[in-house]
């Protein structure tokens, strides 16, 4: 396939309005349009293209050159990005310094502070930094008299603000990236049933246990229906910073057995030194010091590097499970093979814009805000999603990508999607959804075994009522009607 457009990334403003009337490029088979018509969305609100991957040219396209928000669709361009610039064989690092000497006297013991240098690892879990703790402890580092050091110069970012996306900013989603994330910073809270049958209170747990948050009252039990426990539990979160107070003002049904929530507290530093605190300890290790931010020299040596998890599983939780906060991470590594650090959000952009230059990608428009698609201003059309497919489906790394997709009613955000229907099985697509866009990206093989690359992309204020209008289409090639349509041509 030639491509001969010329890519253009774009700073445009955000657009309230992304349903303006515009005609429609090819008229929409009837179960498509009567599935829009149900959703209350127009079909100048839709862009689709569907093509067959050896085909020379797409089967159908609608509105496929105008520029929409893809929501987490655009996770697609980031994580094939990072199969090339990167490689699968990539591993982020965390590495360990120490400023200081070991005890002659002390087995174990440290005079002086311990540096740990980040490099945006997507992915450390709290078993991933317990493994890394023991790793210390079982290195000889057992005892630390000084401080904890941290560096997180590998990336440059402006503050986060959390609240600035949805005004939800103890929702994990809304994480901002960081060079020195550990366990996304989010917190787990257990709601449940004491085994002490004579409990008034409900037991709390928190995960990771951090020291800087504590519980000042639990829901009181009662013998109700469970219904609504969240709303009945009344959970109140008090959130500065450097400490965080969780109070439950209701009550928790006897009924209801395990619940959980999951909420981000603390700053980077706070949340760091508190998992350092406990699972340092936890691991047989003794530290009572403060946290600072430094910058490691140049030209310093670690004394021990931890690495993260496999590429491809990182990536496969970006695109299976949505996450984020990790897609950010990637985003802003994908020039770690090509500069020096600290990177950014505009070297990343420029890491993409030359990536799909180089392989003659034609995405234009193309606007990437932070790699992840939570982001009201992101901007890429369905043919450059299509010539990303195709791209992707003529890699030697293409059975690996699509390993990393949602398959229809099998796993990630697809799980519980398409099941009973002519995709099932069949169908391995990125979702995305924000409060205006919804869209559907990725390949199809239908009940002949022909494949498809198959981009559905909807930005209207009823895109959430658009998932089975989308469903309706993906349904329709799954079922063999494109090749059908193809005949009639």
């Amino acid at each position: 396939m030639k491509i001969h457009q010329k890519l253009f990334l774009s700073t445009m403003p955000m657009v309230v309005s992304l349903y303006a009337n515009l005609p429609a490029i090819a008229a929409l088979p009837g179960t498509w349009q009567s599935a829009l018509d149900k959703a209350g969305i127009p079909e100048n609100a839709l862009s689709v293209v569907i093509q067959e991957v050896r085909a020379e040219k797409p089967l159908f396209q609608h509105r496929e050159n105008e520029l929409m928000n893809p929501a987490s669709v655009m996770k697609l361009v980031t994580t094939a990005a990072a199969f090339d610039l990167l490689g699968t064989t990539y591993r982020w690092k965390t590495e360990v310094y120490l400023d200081g000497t070991f005890s002659k006297t002390e087995p174990g013991a440290f005079n002086g502070n311990v540096i740990l240098k980040g490099y945006g690892d997507p992915k450390i879990t709290i078993e991933q930094w317990q493994a890394f703790m023991h790793g210390l402890n079982a290195a000889g580092l057992q005892k630390i008299n000084g401080d904890l050091h941290f560096d997180r110069s590998f990336f440059s970012l402006p503050p986060h603000d959390p609240a600035a996306f949805d005004r939800e900013p103890l929702k994990p989603y809304n994480v901002g990236p960081d060079a020195m994330l550990v366990s996304f910073k989010a917190i787990r809270f257990e709601v449940s049933v004491p085994a002490n049958k004579n409990a008034k209170k409900a037991e709390v747990l928190i995960e990771p246990p951090l020291p800087t948050i504590t519980i000042e009252t639990k829901p009181t039990l009662n013998s109700k229906k469970c219904g609504d426990w969240w709303s009945n539990a009344r959970l109140i979160l008090r959130n500065n910073q450097t400490d965080a107070l969780v109070t439950f003002r209701g009550n928790f049904s006897k009924y209801c057995g395990m619940r959980e929530y999951y909420a981000s507290l603390l700053d980077i530093p706070t949340f760091l030194h508190g998992m350092f605190i406990h699972y340092f300890r936890e691991a047989g290790g003794f530290f009572t010091g403060r946290i600072r931010e430094v910058i490691v020299p140049e030209q310093a040596t670690p004394w021990l590097t931890f690495y993260s998890l496999p590429f491809t599983e990182i990536v496969s939780d970006i695109n299976k499970k949505s996450n984020n906060v990790m897609a950010q991470q990637l985003f802003l590594t994908l020039p770690a093979k090509q500069n020096k650090p600290p990177h950014t959000r505009n070297s990343a952009r420029t890491a993409v814009a030359e990536w799909l230059q180089e392989k003659k990608i034609s995405m234009p428009g193309l606007f990437i805000d932070n790699g992840s698609g939570l982001s009201r201003d992101s901007r890429l059309t369905a043919s450059g999603l299509n010539a990303l497919l195709l791209y992707i489906e003529k890699n030697t790394w293409r059975d690996a990508f699509l390993d990393t997709l949602p398959i229809a009613g099998i796993d990630g955000t697809l799980k519980n999607r398409f099941k009973n229907s002519p995709s099932y099985q069949r169908v391995h697509m990125k979702s995305g959804l924000l409060e205006n866009a919804r869209a559907l990206s990725g390949f199809v093989e239908d009940n002949q075994g022909r494949h498809y690359a198959v981009t559905v992309i909807i930005n209207h204020e009823n895109a959430r009522r658009g998932k089975d209008a989308i469903d309706t289409i993906v349904n329709w090639i799954a079922d063999g009607n494109a090749a059908v349509y193809a005949q009639t041509q």
